[in-house]
């Protein structure tokens, strides 16, 4: 187990991954904000779904994934028909334009990280994502339910933390 103060060093040096974040979204084009992109992202990497599941993933209130949908589907990045199991709900589903958005957003992110980490090797943006993937996996799994501290196997997640959550557009 680390220091005690490395922990809280970790804690500062996690607040300051805002910078990042908002550096990130400063490269999302203006009628695509955050939002917009991780539900574009999200119906990318998990296929057509209901608003609820969406919402789920998304780890926000129905209500907001609502208007976020909203403002896709008018912009035509997604369809939504109704449910052949209920009528009452509808399935999104990414339009041809959507991931024709999804690309950009995409180029746009990986154009923002390659210039600002161009100085780092590969080896340093390889373990960087994996000590990321390892910090997400332990805050996922220790919940009720979950695995014992290094004895992580990927089936103890429950709930919307999974290795496709993510609520940027890459």
């Amino acid at each position: 187990m680390a220091a005690r103060s490395r922990y809280e060093e970790l804690a500062r040096q996690l607040s300051a991954v805002g910078a990042v974040k908002r550096g990130l979204a400063r490269a999302l084009p203006p009628e695509c904000p955050g939002g917009s992109a991780a539900v574009l992202t999200l119906l990318d990497r998990h296929g057509e779904m209901r608003l609820s599941r969406l919402a789920e993933l998304m780890a926000v209130d129905l209500s907001v994934t609502s208007r976020h949908v909203a403002h896709v589907a008018g912009h035509g990045w997604i369809e939504r028909s109704p449910d052949p199991a209920d009528k009452r709900s509808r399935i999104l589903r990414l339009t041809a334009g959507g991931h024709a958005q999804l690309d950009e957003l995409t180029r746009r992110t990986t154009d923002v990280f390659a210039r600002n980490l161009s100085d780092w090797s590969d080896d340093d943006v390889g373990r960087l994502i994996e000590l990321l993937s390892r910090l997400r996996d332990s805050f996922a799994c220790r919940g009720p339910g979950g695995c014992a501290p290094g004895s992580h196997s990927g089936e103890c997640r429950n709930g919307p933390i999974d290795d496709a959550y993510t609520r940027t557009p890459v």
